[in-house]
């Protein structure tokens, strides 16, 4: 018996959630996100820190330079957008 793909029950996958900071907020309502993250080397060993940068939609243009904001990946907004903003977290410590 096969199974009814159009179950109620049935539920979404989680979407991806990201931290960083916003180093720009210049355009109207997209903010850039810069995300830090550490990867091991795969010969070495040793500890590199990388960094992604996201371009993420502000609907209400909440989010500052220099804030801590918690994003979420979506459908593509624009050619280069596909994360929206969930929250401001707080002001980053270091922030320009």
């Amino acid at each position: 018996m096969a199974e009814n793909t159009t179950d109620k029950t049935r539920q979404r996958r989680l979407r991806p959630v990201r931290s960083g900071v916003v180093t720009s907020d210049g355009a109207e309502k997209t903010i850039r996100v810069v995300v830090n993250y550490t990867t091991k080397h795969p010969l070495y060993g040793k500890f590199i820190r990388r960094r992604t940068v996201l371009h993420v939609h502000d609907e209400k243009n909440e989010a500052k330079k220099g804030d801590r904001v918690e994003v979420m990946s979506c459908r593509p907004i624009s050619k280069t957008k596909c994360w929206r903003l969930v929250r401001v977290v707080g002001q980053e410590a270091g922030g320009r």
